[in-house]
């Protein structure tokens, strides 16, 4: 018996059958604020940020490192701000390729997505590297002597990313949400370690930014940005989320201002403590383990390296679900193959997007080792890849916020001049990928990226060719949605409060709309067409239904 519910082709005609049981759905209700919160905090991964990036940072920004990544928290506020203006008002699978969608139209929108896929590949890959080297830094510092193949590392963590994603949303969620919480208890840890050993005291050439100028730390700031990508993340769950209006943009926005918080003041502390030391932050690989030893605390070195290397797990897992959450609605909507567009009957989990996606992840790092790469390279390399692809869907979501709000008539002047700012802050991380030129084969990666964005043109260009109507079918399912959904997020969010089966009794078209006695009514009225959106229902702000009384 097959364990996958295929969807038909998406149509968004009058009158067609709205969502029913033959349509994928994904688990709903599923999350809360926690793991959606964790899911953005792993993507981020501040222990990736903490273990190797400072120490980059610190190359170009010296003292001024924290402040670097203060102003690149600063700076990608502005593109929160703008997301969630659509994380507010609709959720659903693969969210950021329908945000796009709807304020610059579904061509925008599939590139949006298709670039997405191609950001978690990245990040997904550098995390098999990290997690690759730390377990080998575990390995050794609990007396494990000679070497693991990193070939079997990769497998390791490349097979329980699969395995975790594949049964259940729920445990991923709440395993990365422990995970990065012991890694980031054990760096903290260390820092207080640091701070308790020197008292009250404060470094007063990093407060004052002594020697610091501008120009030093244009690329350090390019470098920081590109460390706190990934915030957006949860918006891939939104159609897994419980009340995804609230949780889904709150999740985003903390994610970023935590984890901005995280590494402003561990890069205060790396820099602090490694010039107590004596040594330049720069010159180190592994800056905390050889803090660990300076400051005679060298059991960190087991905790620390555990932490690090459970986090690049998590951020390997963050990165799978969300991937494969993009892959399913490009699917349905048939971009990608349709097999992609399934759910699993038991685990109501994307499983043939999963296992796809899982699959190139791995195979791409082991092809990278076997081509005589080692894993702090493939590291490097993935995350420098994978940063055009966010900048990419970044510049798209911040322009698409005004035309989205001028659609709705909700369009002010200050949501212009957030966009206008969003636009320019991305610029510098743009700027600082080409000028000055970096080393060779760095220099070459906008133009793989670029390749990668031509081949899903020319696939877009073949649609459009081949299937006029899809795109429009696309753009009316996302506009009409809107307003078609209210009454039924209404009813479920109601009826999963009150722990009662949702019917999915599909609705005849002009019957009046009316809800179940309760918190929620909604007047009679002639329903709106309903519509078929990847195969997950948005969810829509339920302007239209009022409380009664």
């Amino acid at each position: 018996m097959s364990t996958s519910t295929a969807a038909p082709r998406p149509t968004a005609t009058a009158g067609s059958a709205p969502p029913g049981e033959g349509t994928p759905r994904l688990r709903q209700h599923a999350l809360g604020f926690p793991p959606l919160l964790a899911q953005s905090v792993a993507l981020i991964s501040p222990t990736m940020t903490a273990v190797l990036i400072i120490a980059i940072a610190y190359k170009d920004s010296g003292v001024g490192t924290w402040a670097a990544y203060l102003f690149g928290t600063i700076m990608l506020l502005f593109v929160v701000l703008c997301l969630n203006q659509f994380a507010r008002r609709s959720a659903t699978a693969g969210s950021m390729y329908a945000y796009t969608a709807r304020g610059l139209g579904p061509s925008a929108g599939v590139l949006s997505g298709w670039a997405l896929i191609w950001c978690y590949w990245g990040i997904a890959t550098a995390g098999l590297a990290g997690f690759t080297i730390f377990s080998e830094e575990f390995l050794h510092g609990i007396g494990v002597h000679g070497s693991v193949s990193p070939f079997a590392l990769f497998a390791l963590s490349g097979a329980i990313c699969l395995t975790v994603a594949w049964k259940d949303i729920r445990i991923s969620s709440l395993l990365t949400l422990a995970l990065e919480a012991i890694s980031i208890t054990c760096i903290l840890a260390l820092a207080g370690v640091v701070l308790f050993k020197h008292g009250v005291s404060v470094d007063t050439e990093a407060v004052k930014l002594h020697g610091v100028t501008l120009k030093d730390m244009d690329f350090a700031i390019v470098i920081c940005i590109f460390s706190l990508v990934g915030f957006e993340s949860a918006t891939t769950l939104g159609g897994e989320a419980k009340k995804p209006l609230k949780n889904v943009p709150r999740a985003v926005i903390a994610s970023l201002l935590i984890t901005g918080a995280f590494m402003v003041f561990m890069s205060y502390i790396e820099v602090f403590a490694t010039k107590h030391m004596g040594v330049s932050l720069g010159t180190l690989a592994t800056p905390l383990t050889n803090i660990a030893s300076a400051y005679k605390v060298s059991f960190f070195h087991i905790p620390v390296a555990l932490g690090a290397m459970v986090s690049f797990f998590s951020l390997s897992l963050s990165c799978l679900n969300a991937g494969a959450r993009i892959i399913f609605p490009l699917a349905g909507h048939g971009f990608l193959p349709k097999q992609a567009h399934a759910v699993h009957r038991k685990n109501l989990t994307p499983h043939v997007a999963l296992a796809a996606y899982g699959a190139v992840i791995l195979t791409i790092a082991l092809v990278l080792h076997a081509d005589g790469e080692p894993p702090l390279t493939i590291f490097e390399y993935a995350g420098t890849l994978a940063a055009f692809g966010f900048l990419f869907a970044y510049f798209m979501i911040s322009v698409a916020a005004p035309f989205y709000l001028r659609k709705l008539g909700e369009l002010r002047a200050r949501d212009v001049t957030i966009t206008v700012l969003a636009f320019l802050c991305l610029l510098v991380p743009l700027v600082g990928s080409f000028y000055p030129s970096p080393p060779s084969p760095v220099n070459l990666f906008p133009y793989i990226f670029l390749g990668f964005m031509l081949v899903g043109g020319a696939r877009l260009y073949w649609m459009h060719r081949t299937q006029p109507e899809t795109l429009p079918q696309i753009q009316a399912s996302l506009e009409q949605a809107l307003a078609a959904s209210a009454h039924e997020i209404a009813v479920s969010e109601e009826e999963h409060e009150l722990h009662l089966p949702h019917p999915h009794v599909p609705h005849v078209p002009g019957a009046p709309a009316t809800v179940p006695s309760g918190r929620f009514q909604r007047e009679p009225a002639q329903a709106p067409s309903p519509v078929v959106t990847a195969g997950s229902p948005i969810i829509t702000n339920m302007s239209s239904v009022q409380k009664s009384d």
